[in-house]
């Protein structure tokens, strides 16, 4: 099945214009269910991030001066843009990126959530007025954006992760300079026709597709960049760290994840064994916050794998244009073959493949990989000390509460971590125990627009959404007068 992705340009974004790269050169963009090139974008370097991030140093100051009601009215214009273009948007995601195309459509409907919300969020960068200790001083505090952004996205969620970024730095008073995937720039492209239809002022938000690497070099060393926000894997975001220390600028890392599944006796274990089955194979298991280590106690664990080999093996699977898939094709050929040899691992180590552990024979194309579902595993697998971006559900079991805790802290990742329990007791304990910025209490979909999104340990630094989610893109100014 092919199809034309239905966005209209195909250039950079650069201070107001649709423009070719400085070097004129193109990349093609893969539909991963077919292998077939949908589309050539532009593709820039160095030069264009420098042209990029000039563009929004001059537009910084006009932008940041109009009242959060005027940013507003562009966000919340491009929230409504984006939920009447719901349907485009989201078949063109799943050309580039794979993911089913309902999938994708409550991508693009959440993503017009983050921008609304951020419109009003926006009016409410408070300072406050603090009571003096001497009688002829006042203190207080204001807020100023930060300055222009630098923002970098995965392409995994090309739209949401981006819109995390975009939203709260424009309802900041920010300017951006946004970098997407390369194998996924027409979700962005999208987004950004509904910002320029919104009537986004020229230079405010810019977007270079081009070399990861120089493009992040340019935002680490030029000066009139003073914030960057990345959403990616731990060992790049350990780089800018590195990087931004040479010029202190402020970082917002949401990085790799390696959640735990806890499920409690008390808990039903058919139903919540559905809900871990549709959590984890969601997007083929490449979320961040993707379930990933299932702990399943003892008395409930074999029935809980029987239902989660049972549904695993109903998923319907295809090009996700196609009524009823669920489970699309993987995003590229290197992430299916890492797939796999995380299984080899684990069943060189004595794991049991209860159902999957390979690609798919039912298609000739397509980066197709069966949904897996694995027992007996020894603690040393990779899959249980490394970030599994994979569709596969290892699961094992558990006997006491606080060994459960510990295994589900041995790990250097810290973002999400998912438990199912009828006991409010053991509810609290987990939430206190657990060592992850993102607890989800029998919800295995916590994330939302008002609420913190973000990690601990080496899931990365700061949050995203919700109110600190504004913060990140403001800094706190204290003024002392003294009274005459």
């Amino acid at each position: 099945m092919t199809a034309t992705p239905l966005v209209k340009n195909r250039q950079l974004y650069i201070d107001g214009v649709w423009v070719d790269s400085a070097g004129g050169k193109k990349l093609g963009v893969v539909n991963p269910a077919t292998e077939e090139t949908i589309a050539e974008v532009s593709f820039g370097g160095r030069a264009d991030a420098a042209k990029a991030v000039a563009a929004a140093s001059a537009a910084l100051p006009a932008w940041m001066k109009l009242t959060p009601y005027d940013r507003a009215k562009v966000l919340k214009k491009t929230a409504d843009l984006m939920r009447e273009r719901a349907d485009a948007l989201a078949r063109t995601m799943t050309m580039e990126q794979g993911k089913p195309v309902v999938e994708a459509k409550g991508e693009v409907m959440h993503s017009a959530d983050t921008f609304e919300w951020f419109a009003e969020e926006g009016k409410r960068a408070y300072g406050q007025v603090i009571p003096p200790a001497n009688a002829q001083k006042r203190h207080l505090t204001i807020k100023h954006p930060v300055g222009v952004v630098g923002a970098i996205g995965p392409w995994n969620f090309p739209i949401t992760l981006q819109s995390r970024k975009i939203a709260p730095a424009l309802a900041a008073g920010c300017t951006i300079v946004c970098k997407p995937a390369s194998q996924t720039p027409l979700s962005l492209i999208g987004i950004f026709e509904c910002l320029i239809d919104a009537g986004l002022p020229k230079g405010v938000a810019n977007m270079v597709i081009g070399s990861a690497s120089e493009t992040s070099d340019e935002f680490m060393q030029n000066p009139a960049v003073r914030k960057i926000s990345f959403t990616g894997s731990t060992a790049v975001g350990k780089q800018l760290m590195r990087q931004a220390a040479d010029q202190v600028k402020r970082l917002s890392l949401e990085l790799g994840g390696h959640a735990p599944f806890i499920v409690f006796p008390d808990a039903d274990p058919e139903v919540v064994a559905k809900a871990a089955v549709l959590g984890k194979f969601r997007n083929n298991g490449q979320v961040c916050i993707s379930p990933s280590r299932f702990f399943v106690h003892k008395d409930i664990s074999k029935k809980f794998t029987e239902v989660a080999v049972e549904e695993a093996k109903k998923l319907k699977m295809g090009n996700g244009l196609e009524e009823g898939v669920v489970v699309g094709p993987m995003f590229e050929k290197k992430a299916m073959d890492g797939t796999q040899a995380l299984i080899d691992d684990a069943k060189g180590k004595g794991a049991s493949i209860l159902t999957g552990g390979c690609r798919s024979k039912r298609f000739d194309k397509g980066y197709f990989f069966e949904p897996t579902v694995l027992s007996g595993l020894s603690s040393d697998a990779k899959i249980l000390t490394e970030e599994p971006f994979a569709p596969v559900m290892p699961v094992l079991d558990f006997s006491k509460i606080d060994d459960v805790i510990a295994q589900a802290n041995n790990t250097v990742y810290g973002l999400a971590a998912y438990v199912f329990t009828n006991d409010i007791s053991v509810a609290w304990r987990m939430a206190e125990g657990l060592e992850a910025g993102i607890i989800g209490l029998n919800d295995p979909v916590p994330a939302t627009p008002q609420c913190p999104f973000g990690g601990m340990k080496e899931s990365g630094m700061g949050r995203e959404l919700a109110h600190e989610g504004l913060e990140a893109y403001l800094e706190t100014k204290y003024v002392s007068m003294m009274l005459r």
